[in-house]
């Protein structure tokens, strides 16, 4: 039996626009600059106007932008009515923040062709002295090796793989020779190697050298591997008999040889070269640091002027179902077009204002460009004096990048936890990680520092961190253990 009842719900929806615009602002630069011509090509009641930009207007919206942080308001109401009857439209956002050292940066991809490994060492094979059935099994077996030059899968699934996929029937030792004796004598020396031993023991084993330390090399890397990768140096002294300046000169001869003989060769025929461009632009005038949009983050917009004529025409005529349809169309052309305006003055809005947060909470750091002078800061922080949700602050720092005075810097990394030193004071995390950069870079590599050690050093100098961090930090910085940072 059906029933009628009343419910209330309380719920939350994001309005198109308001999903238009996260998404908006989470786009760096040049993402950006795809997004806005893709919304050119599909809207044509949109239009970007160029304009050269006036010294005084970017004095101007320097001062602007520092002393009121981007604070105005953005009006999003929109009455189709406005584009018949107003006669002077404002349907554009006009910023002039940006830099006038702003550069045209060449998006362009640039496009290289080369040769793969598989095609270099399919000629190769093609010229041996090998017969047809063998081919086919080298040539399967160079067809399963990874870009690095490695053949990774076991002999026994290429066995399989070559009887249900090419109805060759073959053995295990009949592959292993084929490899050993034809695909691994290919160039360049090492291709076709199991492992990173096999494929140092293969390069070694091509020079035709007499000389002491490619021989002693040669050995080392047949049966001390594992001391050598351990760098336990005083076992293959003692091993070999040898003096120190001896094991010096085989392993520079060691240190000559390549673990990835592949990387040298194009793994697709297409590559992208693309450089960063900054999103934004900070500068230092006078003591004060000012940050600007990057201009390509500003574009000036308008709604199509032909547009609004060919709506007035349509408009008169209200008899006609085909004139009502073209009617409706080019108002709804005329909505996007105003709401993708209105976004694109929230984005920048947006941007502005954190970035503004950003470089007052780290001003010091901005005119020093010393990370020792970085204050802890996290998303929180910006939310707060912004007044924006955190999620927000996520989406402007996401793929976004500052030019300074002193580089390029990614936003990201000006966010960090902090910890109390021994004065009581709050620190950033990344003022420590440059203290612990320092130290281990001035340790004697002959006795590196030990994690222990790192943690009385760091004490001493006033930040009182446990091991377990100093070890997590270590790895952050991508240094390795003590054992491993030895050397001659």
């Amino acid at each position: 039996m059906l029933k009628q009842h009343l419910q209330l719900k309380l719920g939350q929806k994001l309005a198109p626009q308001q999903i238009q615009l996260m998404k908006l602002i989470q786009l760096h630069t040049l993402e950006f600059e795809e997004e806005l011509e893709r919304e050119l090509e599909e809207n044509p009641a949109l239009e970007i106007v160029k304009e050269e930009p006036k010294e005084e207007d970017f004095s101007s919206s320097l001062e602007d932008a520092y002393q009121d942080e981007g604070t105005e308001s953005i009006t999003t109401d929109f009455d189709v009515d406005q584009y018949l009857y107003d006669d002077e439209p404002s349907y554009k956002t006009a910023s002039s923040n940006y830099s006038p050292d702003d550069e045209e940066f060449d998006n362009e991809s640039l496009l290289t062709e080369g040769q793969s490994l598989y095609d270099y060492l399919t000629e190769q094979i093609h010229l041996s002295s090998i017969n047809p059935e063998d081919l086919k099994i080298a040539e399967y077996i160079i067809g399963n090796l990874d870009t690095d030059g490695y053949l990774r899968r076991e002999i026994k699934s290429l066995v399989d793989d070559l009887a249900f996929s090419q109805g060759i029937y073959t053995t295990k030792e009949k592959v292993e020779d084929i490899l050993e004796n034809y695909v691994q004598k290919l160039d360049p020396p090492g291709v076709g190697a199991r492992g990173l031993q096999e494929c140092l023991l293969l390069q070694i084993e091509k020079k035709i050298s007499s000389d002491k330390a490619v021989s002693l090399a040669a050995n080392i890397l047949r049966h001390q591997f594992d001391a050598l990768t351990n760098k336990h140096y005083n076992k293959i002294i003692q091993k070999y008999d040898i003096e120190e300046e001896d094991l010096k000169d085989a392993l520079e001869e060691i240190s000559k040889l390549s673990p990835k003989v592949g990387g040298n060769f194009d793994t697709q025929t297409i590559t992208i070269n693309q450089e960063i461009i900054p999103d934004f632009v900070i500068q230092v005038k006078d003591g004060q640091v000012v940050p600007v949009l990057n201009s390509k983050n500003a574009p000036t917009l308008r709604v199509s002027e032909e547009y609004k004529d060919i709506l007035t025409t349509y408009s008169h005529d209200k008899n006609s179902s085909e004139h009502k349809q073209a009617a409706l169309f080019i108002k709804q052309k005329l909505d996007a077009a105003k709401w993708y305006i209105d976004a694109i003055n929230q984005r920048q809005n947006t941007l502005l204002q954190t970035i503004t947060a950003i470089v007052k909470f780290q001003k010091d750091y901005f005119i020093t460009g010393d990370e020792k002078s970085l204050k802890p800061m996290i998303l929180k922080d910006v939310a707060d004096i912004t007044g924006f949700d955190i999620s927000t602050i996520s989406r402007v720092v996401k793929s976004k990048y500052a030019d300074t005075p002193n580089g390029i810097v990614y936003l990201k990394d000006l966010f960090s936890d902090s910890l109390t030193n021994d004065d009581g004071e709050e620190v950033s995390t990344k003022e420590i990680k440059t203290h612990l950069q320092e130290v281990i870079s001035k340790e004697n590599k002959r006795k590196p520092l030990t994690d222990d050690a790192l943690v009385i050093i760091l004490k001493e100098q006033g930040y009182n961190i446990a091991r377990r961090t100093i070890a997590k930090y270590r790895e952050q910085l991508n240094i390795p253990v003590a054992r491993l940072r030895k050397e001659l």
